[in-house]
């Protein structure tokens, strides 16, 4: 077999493509796309928020920005927020996000580099879900970044820069929650890949709850800065509220915006806790039956999120599709990568058409957006119950002629 391009040379030229595409005029067209950027990640809302509070206007008061405090210290102090800078930060962002998922391929190896280092950088920067809402300059893509900087960290066994970056994330997007529970778990064990071969957890159980104290203490820490950074706590409800209560029915390719669109006042109250809920419960059955690969656990879980978050932009699903390049072997025990391929496709064809036709043209209505949404939440769903599928499946070995594998 020829081996595959050396890294070192491809991931420049890709780094380089994607800052030249992004100093284009492509941002300016896109960044007000719901597909892209949500009112959560929107740019065009982090400048406001940014003008308000460089004026000395509670940046909160409004209802419009909802993005953490951490990012008005950010963008006041160190980065300025002219296009061009934006863009080449942007940039950045997803370099080290691919960057990190190499890293992670490395520890999962227990190696210092193979020939497939190029393929997952490419599978990362060349992801439309991911380069599109970074040319839209959707803050998600520091989320993204944040989420694989805490799982390289937790591959290699570097507890604290790994719950540093999680206590990050969890400021930026409060359903990033969800990786914690995997992430500690991967810290007191291996990333090695163990589907092939089951076991109950054999880490060590003992190092869980100094690795709790130390997220929550971090947690702490960066939640008195941003309460400090913002003059008080009304930041809470409008960035980590506004993830549970949905005050903003702004469409997007999820499914939460036109069913609580069309939801009773009186009724909404209880569908917010099940639909919140609803995310939780997958945590702990998933970490209990993939207890032996906890960076396999994470991604299912981030395959959940991608399904199911409350403001779901195109960059959740893509963080979980460009992850899946770590995993290669589960790959011979998927049962309808066609079909998923295809409903992705199908989907990510239709909604700019839908969204354009209703929002553009006023040819359309919401009904006709939504129900591409529905085709993108099944093309999800099917990929993410595939690769549960695939993951459990792979220990069971190769199919042979006269034997069927039956649920008892």
């Amino acid at each position: 077999m020829k081996p595959s391009p050396d890294v070192g040379i491809v991931f420049p030229v890709l780094v380089a493509g994607r800052l030249l595409l992004a100093l284009t005029n492509l941002s300016e067209t896109l960044k007000h796309d719901h597909q892209l950027s949500s009112p959560l990640t929107s740019y065009f809302n982090l400048q406001e928020g940014i003008y308000l509070f460089k004026n000395g206007i509670e940046p909160y008061s409004g209802g419009v920005f909802r993005q953490s405090p951490l990012f008005l210290a950010l963008f006041t102090t160190v980065l300025p927020t002219s296009r061009i800078v934006a863009s080449i930060t942007w940039t950045l962002c997803d370099a080290v996000g691919a960057w990190a998922l190499i890293q992670i391929w490395r520890a999962r190896q227990r190696v210092a580099q193979t020939s497939r280092d190029s393929l997952i950088a490419a599978t990362y920067l060349l992801n439309p879900y991911l380069f599109l809402p970074t040319l839209a300059l959707s803050t998600s893509s520091f989320e993204n970044m944040l989420g694989l900087l805490a799982l390289m960290f937790a591959a290699r066994g570097d507890a604290s820069p790994s719950l540093l970056a999680a206590a990050f994330l969890l400021q930026l997007s409060l359903s990033s929650i969800m990786l914690l529970a995997p992430l500690i778990l991967l810290l007191a064990s291996s990333p090695v890949s163990q589907l092939a071969s089951p076991r109950a957890f054999s880490g060590n159980g003992k190092k869980i709850w100094p690795l709790v104290a130390e997220f929550l203490v971090y947690t702490a820490v960066l939640t008195l800065t941003s309460t400090l950074i913002s003059g008080g706590w009304a930041w809470v409800p409008q960035t980590w509220g506004a993830s549970l209560t949905l005050p903003d029915l702004t469409p997007n390719p999820g499914v939460w915006w036109y069913f609580f669109t069309e939801m009773f006042d009186h009724f909404r109250p209880f569908f917010l806790m099940v639909f919140s809920i609803h995310l939780l419960i997958y945590i702990a059955p998933v970490c209990l039956k993939f207890q032996y690969d906890p960076l396999f656990a994470a991604f299912i879980l981030l395959g959940v999120l991608g399904t199911f978050k409350s403001y779901l932009t195109l960059a959740d699903p893509g963080l979980f599709i460009s992850t899946a390049s770590v995993f290669p072997e589960i790959y011979p025990y998927l049962r309808y990568p066609i079909v998923t391929t295809l409903l992705h496709l199908h989907a990510s064809l239709l909604m700019p058409l839908f969204h354009h036709l209703w929002l553009n043209q006023g040819t359309g209505n919401a009904n006709f957006f939504y129900a591409t949404t529905l085709v993108f939440a099944c093309a999800n769903g099917a990929a993410l119950t595939d690769f549960i599928w695939a993951g459990l499946r792979i220990a069971i070995g190769e199919p042979q002629d006269g034997y069927v594998v039956v649920q008892e």
